[in-house]
């Protein structure tokens, strides 16, 4: 049997659900806690009568902790942990008209150092609808760090249109959040990241541009490809031209940020072009394409350009000519062109 104690933090005040709590989930459960629990109508008092008894059940089995959530002595929602040998699941909800105050956020910071310090778990974990904003705010407010998204199949989950869980974690050894370390690591892991694409702008003295064709792809495009991690996107360009078509070219200044919406598929991303330089048309002889990525790999006229490459593509490369042709700084753009 697991004990399950009375929780605050001066508050809100967590303590074990009850039969008594059963008139305030009932009257308090709506739509949307419906909508996000995946339940397909209306909780009953005498159906919530058989879940109290089957929390009970399962607290005495030690897999389920339920704790109603009460502030200034009102049952405003519930939380839970289910153990799992070093690993506990948490879940919350709050009841119609108790949202937006942070009440959950101190349940969820409670239950994370009851977890820790007196079941032992080393890790704590919520998964969340990617959908419920205000939910993943509690998880990131509360100090679990987003990790990724767990993929299911519509069905898997309490939601039939449900196609994939938000996972967030702690772990017993991260850094508390009042730290700096472990504060930016907390934002860093759910903070916005793009996908970054770093390009040469390579031409020959008759103004033509060095294209290639792809493998994945039957478009042309710029030589160049996606910044690693922790990678400059400057030594990327190169690093990228290096290995695709055995040319040592450094990158020059920044000419373009072109930033791509989402695609096919693809993130949205911003591709930095960097000017690459004139170089004699004999440098294409050069070349050592790299099967796996690269077809084919020529200088081509404006015309080819636009004949050959995708047109975001082609105004990608018409917009970084006419930026280098001005003279001017670096400049933006949205999908090849003026946003």
């Amino acid at each position: 049997m697991t004990d399950q104690p009375t929780l605050t933090d001066g508050v809100v005040t967590l303590r074990p659900f009850a039969r008594d709590d059963i008139d305030a989930h009932v009257a308090g459960e709506d739509d949307e806690a419906r909508l996000w629990f995946g339940q397909p109508g209306p909780s009953t008092y005498a159906g919530m009568l058989e879940v109290v008894d089957r929390w009970q059940r399962e607290r005495e089995a030690g897999t389920r902790l339920t704790f109603a959530i009460q502030h200034d002595g009102i049952t405003v929602g519930t939380a839970e942990a289910r153990p799992d040998q070093d690993v506990a699941a948490l879940s919350w909800m709050l009841y119609a008209g108790h949202r937006g105050h942070g009440y959950a956020t101190r349940a969820i910071r409670l239950l994370i150092g009851y977890a820790f310090e007196t079941l032992g778990v080393r890790r704590v974990e919520a998964e969340v609808d990617p959908r419920n904003l205000a939910s993943q705010r509690v998880a990131t407010r509360a100090g679990l760090r987003r990790e990724g998204l767990r993929r299911v199949e519509p069905g898997m989950a309490d939601r039939d249109d449900a196609t994939g869980m938000a996972v967030y974690a702690r772990l017993v050894s991260d850094p508390p959040i009042t730290e700096p370390e472990g504060f930016r690591a907390l934002l860093n892991s759910f903070l916005p990241r793009k996908r970054a694409i770093s390009q040469l702008l390579v031409r020959d003295r008759e103004g033509r541009v060095l294209i290639c064709q792809l493998t994945y792809k039957q478009d042309w495009d710029l030589p160049g490809g996606v910044v690693e991690v922790g990678e400059s996107p400057r030594l990327a360009a190169g690093r990228e031209v290096h290995e695709e078509l055995a040319l040592d070219i450094e990158a020059g200044p920044l000419l373009l940020t072109d930033w791509l919406p989402p695609w096919s598929g693809w993130d949205d991303a911003l591709c930095l072009v960097f000017d690459g330089g004139e170089h004699d048309a004999d440098l294409a002889r050069g070349i050592v394409m790299q099967a796996r990525e690269i077809r084919s790999a020529e200088f081509a006229t404006a015309a080819q350009v636009r004949e050959r490459c995708a047109d975001f593509s082609a105004r990608r490369i018409e917009s970084a000519l006419a930026n280098l042709a001005a003279g001017g700084g670096p400049a933006y753009v949205e999908s090849g062109g003026s946003p």
